[in-house]
């Protein structure tokens, strides 16, 4: 799934954005408020992480010109501002959660995985599609309980198809949510990924399904 990192500080976005990809997470960039108000315009994420002191246009006034357009993607604020009043000004204007600086990665990966469960409905942290078990705790994939390996790309592909399972993912949704704003893909990339993940599900339980002219659906084929 995709995640748009919203930091002027450009050593610290680089960081960040580079242990968010360790962790199978598709990541766009961007330092100021204006681009990324961009981004939010033309492609769908999973959360947002924002910064408040940012360039161009504040973070405050970009999240709530988020909320007053009707985007309910989920924040989180990122700030060196600790107090009280501002982490009640920052929920208060739309954000879902805060996390002061400095933090540790594993917090926020933490804070993301609560939120992506949330945004699908999933309370609990692991969800069976036949002898598939996703843990929504550690984003780890078993099968018939051996653990199952992933590239990135493809456990971006299952990730996203296990939160919806048993409803049509469309190929452009899918897509967007394994690939950067940058990433040079073409409109087959994403079928490349979805045949890889399907030799790795053979035999097992848990089928990916071809809807033409609509997507693909994760399905318990038993």
């Amino acid at each position: 799934m995709k995640i748009l990192l919203v930091e002027d500080n450009h050593e610290l976005a680089a960081w960040l954005g580079k242990a968010l990809k360790q962790a199978n997470y598709a990541v766009d960039i961007a330092h100021d408020g204006e681009d990324a108000g961009h981004l939010l315009k033309v492609a769908e994420y999973a959360v947002v992480i924002l910064d408040l002191s940012l360039p161009k246009i504040d973070g405050m006034t970009l999240l709530k010109g988020l909320r007053q357009a009707g985007n309910k993607v989920p924040v989180i604020i990122l700030t060196a501002n600790a107090s009280l009043d501002g982490r009640v000004a920052g929920l208060d204007g739309g954000a879902d959660d805060y996390l002061a600086k400095p933090f540790e990665i594993a917090e926020l990966e933490a804070r993301i995985r609560a939120l992506v469960r949330r945004g699908h409905d999933r309370a609990a942290p692991q969800i069976a599609v036949g002898d598939l078990i996703f843990d929504g705790g550690t984003r780890q994939f078993t099968l018939a309980g051996e653990m199952l390996v992933l590239t990135p790309r493809e456990h971006a592909v299952l990730e996203l198809l296990v939160l919806k399972v048993g409803t049509t993912v469309a190929k452009a949704t899918l897509s967007e949510s394994v690939f950067g704003f940058d990433d040079a893909a073409d409109a087959s990339a994403i079928e490349i990924y979805v045949h890889r993940v399907r030799k790795k599900l053979e035999g097992s339980s848990a089928q990916i399904a071809t809807l033409r002219g609509l997507g693909y659906m994760l399905r318990h084929a038993g």
